[in-house]
């Protein structure tokens, strides 16, 4: 067992909040078009496509929602324009921030992420200038309430499938895996009838920075909320020990 529980948690509210708002499902229908486009509406076919029906159906997307989302993305291939870009940068206190965009307009969603982290006394950097300090890993949250398994049964499964990690939590397990085996054990997990409250593959800091400065706190949270407010924002990522 590894220590990402404060990523767990920090993960755990992130998305409650993401589904209250209703933004979540916007995110993954963009994902779903972009996905099509690049390989076609088949997910037994489409590896990408896969992913992203695996994140939608961890959000609790219905099905009928999914199938509409790719029948038209297929449809409307032509006239997807989005891209993939992602921004990284530094808040108060040197906390590393990764920003995944899905855009239609670079120049809008690269002066708003700017803008962002302006406002927080924070500054946007190179490529490159904070990614070393995270792991890229397929990540599983399942919530213990709605696992019937014991915890070592359901670490024995995921490993079996071919899971790197496992790990408990006050109110959750994580399953962490090599990003190239999360949909092999994501599908074993759902074979299983396994009910997962988060699936995809994600960006995990190896350390965490604490901040006791309340104005850099609040500096932080300024940019946070403004980053995951932006409609062309997919992910924020971050290593501050909320």
């Amino acid at each position: 067992m590894s220590g990402h529980s404060k990523f767990a948690n920090i993960k755990h509210k992130k998305e409650k909040n993401d589904a209250a708002k209703g933004k979540i499902f916007t995110i993954i229908g963009r994902e779903i078009a972009v996905a099509v486009k690049e390989g076609g509406p088949d997910p037994a076919n489409n590896f990408k496509l896969a992913q992203v029906i695996a994140k939608a159906k961890a959000n609790n997307m219905p099905n009928d929602t999914i199938d509409r989302g790719i029948k038209k993305a297929a449809g409307d291939a032509g006239n997807v324009n989005y891209e993939y870009v992602t921004y990284e940068g530094y808040g108060p206190n040197g906390i590393a921030i990764i920003v995944d965009a899905l855009t239609d307009n670079k120049n809008r969603t690269a002066a708003n992420v700017r803008s962002a982290f302006t406002k927080g006394q924070g500054n946007v950097g190179t490529p490159g200038c904070v990614s070393f300090m995270f792991d890229k890993k397929g990540q599983i949250l399942i919530d213990k309430e709605d696992c019937e398994l014991e915890a070592d049964d359901l670490m024995m499964t995921a490993l079996d499938a071919g899971a790197e990690d496992f790990n408990e939590e006050e109110d959750s397990f994580e399953i962490l895996t090599d990003p190239d085996a999360f949909e092999e054990v994501r599908a074993a997990l759902e074979t299983a009838g396994i009910p997962m409250m988060s699936a995809e593959v994600t960006m995990i800091p190896q350390n965490y920075v604490e901040l006791s400065d309340e104005t850099a706190v609040k500096n932080l949270q300024k940019t946070l909320d403004l980053l995951e407010d932006d409609d062309d924002v997919q992910a924020v990522y971050h290593n501050w020990d909320e």
